[in-house]
């Protein structure tokens, strides 16, 4: 029992580790990758199980170009020669039905199955519950996000080489936010000192920042950037890509977006003690 709890753990880091984000936010996992995780060797054989998953998605009546993108890729064969490859974008759900049309011989299509089908109930009840929620809810719920972000930007960006964690910090807000830093964003919110300026973000905000969190992570260890000035530039451009979609979209800039009456510490504060009146 306990081997497997082990293999299932190790098997949904590689899922974890290969699996992407567009610059829109989406998730997608690259089908060449995908083959590799799940044992095959050749690509033609992994292309008739993609084949048989797309049929599924057609019988479902979904849209299949929603969830199996096909790109084509320059790769090189050696001697600095290069040749057009067939791939996919796979959606999770895509993954999901990849691994049910999968041969049931092999452990890891069965690891596969598992783990895309908890995964994708996980998103579909994540995605259910947070539109049921309030503001402040959602709030909460973006914060939390952010500080387990934080937490692991600052180990990729320690990774980096970073020493200078403010300076780090301070390029991914100065890309967001048009030049602004920390203390900027701060005194423009009317906050006092040393105030968290993330616990005075309303959830479009705070999502915002979550992504700059999470796509700087990921280019960090994708590129192995091992040079603060890098990390530093890297954090700079990432906010600024995030900036320019918002823009390109025609969404709010985050230095507009209104700043909510109440700090999350304070809806905390009410919270507690309404909590200890009601005992």
């Amino acid at each position: 029992m306990k081997e497997k709890i082990i293999k299932m753990e190790n098997t949904t880091k590689l899922f974890e580790d290969i699996k992407h984000i567009d610059k829109f936010g989406n998730e997608y996992w690259n089908a060449r990758e995908l083959m590799q995780v799940l044992r095959y060797s050749k690509w033609e054989n992994f292309e008739k199980v993609i084949v048989k998953a797309k049929k599924s998605c057609e019988n479902s009546n979904i849209l299949i170009l929603d969830h199996f993108a096909g790109v084509r890729k320059m790769v090189s064969i050696g001697s600095g020669a290069k040749r057009n490859q067939n791939d996919y974008k796979l959606s999770r759900y895509a993954c999901y039905l990849i691994a049910q049309n999968g041969d049931p011989r092999k452990e890891s299509i069965a690891l596969a199955q598992t783990y895309f089908a908890i995964q994708t109930r996980k998103q579909e009840i994540s995605e259910l519950d947070y539109n049921k929620l309030s503001e402040d809810e959602k709030r909460f719920y973006q914060r939390n996000l952010t500080k387990k972000g934080n937490y692991s930007l600052n180990i990729a960006a320690k990774n980096a080489g970073v020493k200078n964690f403010d300076k780090f910090h301070n390029s991914g807000y100065k890309g967001l936010y048009n030049g602004e830093t920390a203390d900027d964003i701060a005194k423009r919110k009317g906050l006092r000192y040393r105030e968290d300026i993330l616990d005075n973000m309303g959830s479009e905000e705070l999502a915002a920042n979550l992504f700059r969190i999470t796509q700087t992570e990921s280019k960090l260890k994708r590129d192995n950037i091992k040079n603060e000035s890098d990390a530093n530039k890297t954090h700079y451009t990432i906010g600024k890509n995030i900036r320019e979609v918002i823009e390109k979209n025609g969404g709010t800039m985050p230095e507009d977006l209104p700043t909510p009456k109440k700090s999350l510490k304070e809806l905390e504060k009410e919270k507690k003690n309404k909590f200890i009146e009601n005992k």
